[in-house]
């Protein structure tokens, strides 16, 4: 019954009082041009809206540039509020954002992210400021924190010349199977769907900004670290990695989900692939009898007060019986990239 509903689903969404919701179904769901006037008259209305406002809210707070408080605070901090504006298609090139944009690349392109530490033993611990670790052949970094900063400064138009240096220090980084981890233990040799979603995506933007061939190359050998498991496999027994990897989260933050992977299998170009098949059909079978997706489980909490582990912005309560209009949007989305939006 869901899938007859999509298109009384997608008018009620361009109906929506929530700008961002009718931006996304425009954009990202029916393939409307971000350029046409009307888009960006929207665009506007985003800038403008109180979801945004929210997020902006701490924009002038003191914290100094570089530290954990000013920018990576979960899940207020400046590196996440970019994050989630990128996400609900806020324009590009606003200079209200300038700052947070500066702060947020001056915390991950420090020098140290630009030495190696190499232990003198397997068992010696490798202190942060030192450098990134380097064992067995492999970086041991946490990739998402440079992958996502990338992807929002791209999406919000920022022409900083320190998005190369992301992107560098993303390639230098890539492991041989072509993700990312930051697990320091010298037998881990597998690359972390949590650590290579983001790189892939940032990757993935640059690439499609500037034409770097690099940056392609690695987002598309990234993108064989989840079309080789179906998305939420394991290679060894077909069985589901992880149960949370089939519950839906908005906003993933640094998690994964099944339909943060799709998101990125789009981006990346790779929707089509016959591997992102099972996971297409799940998404398909947890459409709600009435049309649209539910938020099934929540990272962080809302909060008005500035907190750890709180979001500025309420995107809905769990509930697994009432659409959430964010994951609805970005399922939406990856069926019409996959050419299953009529059902």
């Amino acid at each position: 019954m869901g899938r007859a509903n999509r298109r009384a689903v997608v008018r009620e969404l361009l109906k929506s009082p929530e700008p961002a919701i009718r931006w996304r179904t425009r954009v990202r769901v029916l393939g409307e041009s971000r350029s046409s006037p009307a888009v960006r008259r929207l665009s506007d209305q985003v800038r403008r809206s109180a979801v945004a406002s929210a997020l902006l809210a701490r924009r002038t707070a003191v914290h100094r540039a570089g530290t954990f408080g000013g920018v990576y605070r979960y899940y207020q901090g400046c590196h996440w509020a970019l994050a989630a504006l990128a996400e609900l298609g806020y324009p590009p090139g606003d200079p209200l954002l300038a700052p947070w944009i500066d702060r947020t690349l001056s915390m991950w392109t420090q020098p140290r992210f630009e030495r190696t530490a190499t232990p003198s033993s397997e068992g010696e611990p490798v202190a942060e400021w030192t450098g990134v670790p380097r064992l067995r052949g492999r970086y041991r970094r946490c990739a998402s924190q440079q992958g996502y900063a990338l992807y929002s400064g791209v999406l919000l138009g920022s022409d900083d010349p320190r998005l190369a240096q992301l992107s560098r220090m993303l390639e230098r980084w890539q492991w041989p199977d072509g993700g990312w981890n930051c697990d320091r233990s010298p037998s881990a040799d597998t690359s972390s769907f949590m650590e290579t979603l983001t790189p892939m995506r940032g990757l993935a933007a640059y690439a499609a900004q500037t034409g770097s061939r690099t940056a392609r190359a690695s987002a598309e050998r990234a993108a064989e670290v989840f079309l080789c498991r179906q998305l939420f496999r394991r290679r060894s027994n077909g069985k589901v990695m992880r149960p949370s990897f089939l519950r839906l989260h908005y906003p993933l933050y640094w998690h994964y989900d099944v339909l943060g992977g799709l998101k990125g299998m789009d981006e990346v170009g790779r929707i089509a692939d016959p591997r992102c098949g099972p996971a297409l059909d799940w998404l398909e079978d947890h459409e709600l009898p009435r049309g649209g997706w539910a938020v099934e489980e929540r990272y962080g909490h809302y909060s008005a007060e500035y907190e750890f582990g709180a979001d500025s912005v309420d995107w809905g309560a769990p509930d697994p019986r009432r659409r959430n209009d964010w994951v609805t949007t970005d399922a939406l989305r990856v069926l019409a990239a996959a050419g299953r939006l009529a059902g």
